[in-house]
């Protein structure tokens, strides 16, 4: 097991990971480092704990809407025939997308 600092709000949290998992531990904390920062400024002064709270449920929002849509396009595609076909493409691709983004932000890329 390997240890590792994150700073989250200006605040250092002492983690353990899996050897190898470092970077990617770092990246999802300045993520969540982002989100905190972003209801800090929008919300004003209120407790950390409630901050943190807050960014947790926001990102959790955002990975349930990506699986409710997945789930909405997997069973589309079990009912369609070939006429929606392209019509399931165009929305995979826009799932696809939206995924993505919200892998490049959990990634840092």
């Amino acid at each position: 097991m390997a240890r590792i600092s994150l700073s989250i709000n200006d605040r250092s949290y002492d983690m353990s990971c899996e050897d190898g998992q470092e970077e990617h531990l770092q990246k999802l904390a300045e993520h969540i480092d982002e989100r905190v920062r972003e209801m800090a400024g929008s919300v004003g002064p209120v407790g950390e704990p409630r901050l943190l709270v807050m960014a947790s449920l926001v990102i959790t929002d955002e990975l349930h809407s990506a699986y409710r849509e997945i789930h909405a396009l997997k069973e589309g595609a079990e009912g369609a025939g070939a006429e929606g076909n392209g019509e399931m493409t165009s929305a995979l691709e826009s799932c696809a997308g939206r995924i993505e983004a919200l892998a490049a932000r959990f990634e840092g890329v």
